[in-house]
């Protein structure tokens, strides 16, 4: 017989760790201003499933994946995660290799890649905006659309490219072959040619969510990715039309 357990205080300690670090934990959902608890997104994973040692290492991965995000992208804005925990929960329980070993799996990849995009290396981007909220999976899957709209923004097959992507970016980064990817005057990187100062980047991206133009809405439990839209353009028009500044390098 499987043991049941109600959310404690293993899923609010999540919430501990990010109220000690003085996180303002926005949420880039339209209708509210802050991202949903840990606490309730314990809830939710107790709703759909009770076996102790699955709601054990949910809780073991998101903690390490909040806590690797703090130390490598600690002026990161939004913070929602409804998505992900749900994604994580739906792929653990149909993995072949069983939920467990997956989580394993899944906490290594997502905790080195956030890792090798932060701030630690010589990638050091500002944000995990670009990965968590897809633009970065819907510019891939538009690449292949026939052979990748059915694989999701948070699934295996995407983190193992991106962290292809990373050691790739990192290698042309050391040997000076770069050019989009320059070093800014705040000492970020900036792919974009438009400012992403942190006033900058939350009028950018407030707008783009209430204009529904986010690929992956993580502050929506069941949300549905969208891949078929020109993120990038719009993004650059948008910026554009609230006169965000070009960025200074």
């Amino acid at each position: 017989m499987k043991q049941k357990l109600t959310p404690t205080h293993a899923f609010q300690f999540i919430d501990v760790i990010l109220a000690r670090q003085s996180v303002n934990l926005l949420s880039l959902n339209p209708q509210k201003k802050l991202i949903t608890s840990f606490a309730e997104l314990g809830n939710l994973i107790t709703q759909q499933n009770t076996e102790i040692k699955l709601i054990i290492a949910l809780q073991e991965t998101l903690e390490s994946i909040v806590y690797t995000q703090l130390q490598n992208f600690p002026e990161n804005i939004f913070w929602d995660f409804d998505f992900l925990v749900s994604s994580m929960l739906r792929q653990a329980l149909v993995a072949d290799q069983g939920a467990i070993p997956f989580l394993k799996v899944f906490s290594e990849k997502m905790v080195s890649l956030i890792e090798m995009f932060g701030n630690k290396t010589e990638m050091r981007f500002r944000y995990a905006h670009d990965f968590m909220y897809g633009f970065e999976w819907a510019r891939w899957v538009q690449k292949e659309p026939q052979n990748r709209a059915h694989i999701e923004p948070f699934s295996l097959v995407f983190l193992d490219y991106l962290l292809v992507k990373g050691k790739e970016l990192l290698q042309r980064i050391s040997q000076d072959h770069i050019t989009s990817y320059k070093l800014c005057d705040t000492g970020y990187r900036n792919p974009f040619t438009f400012s992403r100062e942190p006033e900058d980047e939350y009028r950018l991206l407030t707008y783009l969510a209430e204009e529904q133009l986010i690929p992956v809405a993580v502050w929506e439990w069941n949300a549905c990715p969208v891949w078929n839209k020109p993120f990038q353009e719009m993004r650059q028009q948008l910026a554009l039309k609230l006169n965000i500044q070009p960025q200074k390098h």
